[in-house]
């Protein structure tokens, strides 16, 4: 089963902004260091989604656990921006979700230097000494699959759920081709 643990979403303002201005007027929940990055962070509490707004008045989403909370939090950081006088209602052009993050289980272990022969060097990459995980880019998903030789599966770069559901069910498939071989 394939559960969601990340959404990406962005959007655009329709105006440019001057990031300064933003961070004083809402310095409670915005940390902005233009020599370390260029984007205003909010964040409304620990646990909430961290918001990325840069002066073209485009901003991220990252960290929401569903379409839905990036949802929510999208508006309520436009009403934000609303009740201070920063926007107003009409100035937002546009927002998407860019990326689902999910998790699966194979629920058995692997030996990833075997699974990366086994699946094709020109669709893997496993440098343990870089990333502990096989990194698996197969032909016919735009997903990418981290795999861990716990069983562990870390799908990214979906654009929809499905599609990481897609991705995760092909793998499966080919594992069990793979042990049906042996």
């Amino acid at each position: 089963m394939v559960q969601v643990v990340n959404v990406v979403a962005s959007g655009a303002l329709d105006v440019e902004l001057d990031l300064e201005v933003v961070a004083r007027d809402l310095v409670d929940i915005v940390n902005y260091d233009p020599e370390l990055y260029p984007g205003a962070y909010f964040r409304f509490d620990d646990d909430a989604p961290l918001i990325t707004l840069y002066r073209t008045g485009k901003y991220i989403i990252t960290g929401a656990s569903s379409e839905a909370e990036a949802g929510r939090f999208r508006n309520e950081f436009l009403a934000l921006l609303n009740r201070h006088g920063i926007v107003s209602d009409a100035d937002d052009a546009w927002f998407t979700v860019q990326n689902y993050v999910c998790m699966a289980n194979m629920e058995r272990s692997f030996n990833l230097s075997a699974l990366a022969i086994g699946l094709g060097l020109e669709v893997t990459e496993y440098e343990p000494e870089q990333f502990p995980g096989l990194v698996y880019r197969p032909h016919d998903h735009a997903c990418v699959l981290l795999v861990f030789a716990t069983g562990k599966v870390v799908i990214t770069g979906a654009p929809e759920i499905a599609a990481a559901e897609a991705a995760f069910s092909a793998f499966r498939e080919s594992i069990e081709a793979l042990l049906a071989d042996e």
